[in-house]
């Protein structure tokens, strides 16, 4: 990806430019998705950090870290369009999907998820989900890796808690 990254900065090419997003796609759709409930909302952030690291590109220093700037990217146009939506909506939930399957088992674990609080739910996709390690997680959300390291256990707790709430659920019937 390092090299696609130099071709799209130092030559401009669109070709390497559109790979690259081809490539982060489900990143960023994932991570579009943990913070906005509407769809419109997730495409119009998708589209929104496409044009804003397009044509910002040539600013990113170090080519090895494009994905975590890209994502940050995202971070801050689902967090625009929040702000700007404030009155009219609350964060969305998250929905965890490869494709738009509905299986009963996804399902469930998206319900699972989303009753899990945003800033927990949110630790747990870039960790487990997109493979960020809890320093680039921190750097992300922009808070000390200490408070990501704490938030990852709180969330692992809370999400079995949820699990086994469920497990008892079932088992009432």
């Amino acid at each position: 990806m390092k090299h696609l990254v130099i071709k799209a900065q130092r030559d401009r090419d669109a070709d390497s430019f559109i790979r690259l997003m081809e490539m982060n796609r489900q990143s960023m759709l994932k991570v579009a998705k943990s913070y906005l409930r509407n769809e419109q909302d997730v495409a119009d952030a998708m589209q929104e950090a496409i044009l804003s690291c397009y044509e910002k590109l040539d600013t990113l220093q170090k080519p090895q870290y494009f994905k975590t700037w890209l994502i940050r990217i995202v971070i801050n146009k689902c967090k625009d369009i929040l702000r700007r939506s404030r009155e009219a909506e609350l964060p969305g939930e998250f929905i965890v999907q490869e494709t738009y399957d509905t299986t009963q088992e996804k399902l469930e674990f998206m319900e699972l998820l989303n009753s899990i609080d945003e800033k927990y739910r949110m630790v747990l996709v870039l960790y487990y989900s997109e493979g960020f390690n809890t320093r680039e997680i921190a750097e992300l959300l922009e808070i000390n890796e200490h408070t990501v390291k704490s938030r990852l256990v709180r969330a692992r707790k809370k999400f079995a808690l949820e699990y086994q709430k469920g497990d008892e659920k079932i088992y009432a019937l």
